[in-house]
């Protein structure tokens, strides 16, 4: 690290005071904002989990599904997801649904995952909209300008179709033979009134103590709180974890807040904003997780069914990767 900034003060940029900048920036956060960013970072787990429980007892009404064993599988994928790469705590958290729900499938469990992301695709969607439109450089500091090279674009968006198509044949026959299960994840869609209830209202809460949190470490920085500023920071957040393969989207993260964030603060303090929200929100995730998973399912109890979902996970993970592999070989 330190090698490295040498060899950028060497080529003239001034590394070490943009550092001191930044850094005296994050410990400039006084604790009111501090604790009021982690109630709402707690409120907004807690809601998003209530309408896990709500598809997951409509889903298997006789299990004896519990709120706090599906909020602390809930933290713990969240915790997770802020320290491994790729979405991983999020198949963690599944895994650990399918261990904890008596008579629950991996299909039935993943396609109440997707129930429960309807309200959050749909937002995202409309925030991606606004992103793209409002914020100019947004889409090229992850991609690149796709103008400059339209043929290795064509390519890519070719070989991207291609893909998608060969995945849908792949697990065709395995859609088909686990449908029936899956059918079971969302069996509360068939029922309206309890999904706007119990799932809608909830994710709708979370939210909104989402852009809470995000409108508090802006205000903690002294960078104006407007419906702008937030919808910004929400879509470039979403875009770095969607599109980076770093833990919670470090790195991608920082740059694409400064983008969303340009004019209406200095980089520095939006790089300061950004590492404060994440850092402090991903530590309190982490003691959160480890909290209830202390309380709920005892120390012993709790690790072990983490680290086992967690192996689980990885060679889940890595079988799709071989099958893809293996799928496109045969091609």
């Amino acid at each position: 690290m330190l090698g490295v900034v040498g060899v950028l003060e060497a080529c003239g940029i001034d590394v070490r005071s943009w550092l001191d900048t930044v850094w005296g920036a994050v410990t400039s956060v006084s604790l009111g904002y501090l604790v009021a960013g982690v109630v709402m970072q707690t409120l907004q787990t807690t809601l998003a989990a209530f309408a896990w429980l709500a598809i997951l007892k409509a889903a298997y009404p006789h299990a004896g599904v519990r709120f706090p064993t599906i909020l602390t599988a809930y933290a713990v994928g969240v915790a997770l997801n802020g320290i491994l790469p790729a979405n991983l705590g999020t198949l963690v958290m599944l895994l650990m649904y399918l261990a904890l729900i008596p008579g629950a499938t991996f299909p039935g469990i993943f396609s109440g995952y997707l129930v429960h992301k309807l309200f959050f695709m749909v937002v995202g969607g409309l925030v991606y909209v606004y992103l793209f439109v409002s914020v100019s450089g947004s889409f090229s500091i992850q991609l690149g300008n796709v103008s400059d090279h339209p043929v290795v674009s064509a390519v890519i968006l070719v070989g991207g179709i291609a893909l998608v198509v060969l995945l849908v044949r792949f697990f065709w026959r395995w859609v088909k033979k686990a449908w029936e299960q899956a059918k079971q994840g969302g069996v509360i869609l068939s029922r309206p009134g309890a999904y706007v209830l119990r799932v809608f209202l909830p994710e709708l809460g979370s939210y909104a103590a989402k852009l809470a949190v995000i409108g508090i470490f802006l205000a903690a920085f002294s960078i104006p709180v407007t419906f702008h500023s937030i919808m910004s920071v929400v879509g470039s957040n979403s875009l770095a974890n969607v599109t980076s393969v770093t833990p919670g989207g470090v790195g991608v993260n920082q740059a694409l807040n400064s983008a969303s964030l340009r004019g209406v603060t200095d980089g520095a303090t939006a790089t300061a904003y950004s590492i404060t929200q994440q850092l402090v929100t991903t530590a309190w995730n982490i003691v959160y997780a480890i909290a209830l998973m202390t309380i709920v399912l005892g120390w012993s109890g709790g690790k072990a069914l983490v680290s086992s979902s967690y192996e689980g996970a990885k060679q889940n993970a890595s079988e799709l990767r071989a099958r893809a592999r293996k799928g496109a070989a045969q091609t």
